[in-house]
């Protein structure tokens, strides 16, 4: 199929669906710069629950601190903002609590690789039933611009104005360290392959990692769209490139100057995910969250009368 019949049905089944994507509609006013990658992601979010016909009240967003944050009352479901850097932490609670929802978390490079790397290390390594999605725009956008572990070397920088001095952390590489079940990478500037990346993460049983490359137009000068586009490369025009071997993808992840490659890297839908493994849960149909009591407290008032 070509990409212009891709898209003719891409848009077809969005139109048909139509009633179900206003569902992700909000009234509340967008208050992202212009030109953000933001505006991008949580489109082509839209688009891919559409297509994959969920359920508003069936989805549980879960939000950090920063520029993507901004988003928690934009799209229709049941939202939660989280602390700077804690977000993963809650959307793993939630999974757990009730695996029958779709826990979708969204982070920034700042929060994530750094205040909250350790809830990265461990939710891959866990493989909890979370699509996580990071937003790496190579800076802490919502604090005007400073430079985050992922800016690279050299970058001019509020808060370092002569250069960011050591070597960036390169998230999709650094996760693919930690023998994990599904790693993405898309781009902000091309709705139709985050919508493409999404879907196929969406459907993952575990900790889904999505990295989505974004642009900062206010306080990211040095990687505009421009720079994106004449380095960006797709997984898919590499012959016969499978995404079932770990140890390409990590190759494939490795340059960030030159050949910056999109797509499902590696998945392996076969690894038992965190829930799977909890043998007491095994002939259970009923999640934890089903099974909370309400106790009452009142006899322990009784001795404060």
């Amino acid at each position: 199929m070509t990409q212009q019949n891709d898209t003719k049905t891409v848009l077809k089944n969005l139109s048909e669906k139509k009633d179900t994507y206003i569902k992700y509609e909000t009234d509340e006013v967008i208050t992202w710069c212009h030109g953000c990658g933001n505006y991008n992601i949580q489109n082509a979010l839209k688009r891919a629950l559409t297509l994959e016909d969920f359920e508003t009240q069936n989805i549980l967003y879960c939000f950090d601190i920063g520029c993507n944050g901004n988003g928690s009352d934009k799209i229709g479901g049941y939202t939660f903002h989280g602390l700077h850097g804690r977000v993963i932490s809650v959307a793993s609670g939630a999974s757990i609590a009730n695996p029958h929802i779709k826990v979708i978390a969204s982070g920034g490079d700042g929060g994530t690789m750094s205040e909250g790397i350790n809830h990265l290390i461990h939710a891959v390594r866990n493989d909890y039933p979370v699509l996580f999605i990071l937003h790496n725009n190579h800076n802490y956008g919502l604090t005007t611009g400073q430079a985050s572990a992922t800016t690279p070397k050299g970058f001019a920088m509020n808060g370092s104005p002569d250069g960011v001095l050591p070597d960036p952390m390169n998230p999709s590489e650094f996760v693919l360290n930690l023998n994990p079940s599904f790693v993405a990478r898309s781009f902000s500037g091309d709705i139709k392959h985050m919508t493409k990346v999404l879907r196929r993460a969406l459907n993952h049983k575990g900790f889904a990692f999505v990295e989505m490359l974004q642009v900062c137009p206010t306080y990211n000068k040095a990687t505009p769209q421009s720079w994106y586009w004449d380095r960006i490369k797709y997984t898919s025009d590499l012959k016969n490139y499978k995404a079932n071997d770990i140890e390409k993808a990590k190759k494939l992840t490795k340059d960030l100057e030159k050949n910056i490659y999109l797509g499902v890297l590696y998945e392996d839908p076969k690894k038992e995910n965190f829930i799977e493994k909890l043998q007491n849960r095994k002939n259970l149909k009923t999640a934890p969250v089903d099974e909370v009591k309400h106790y009452s407290i009142s006899k322990f008032f009784k001795e404060f009368e």
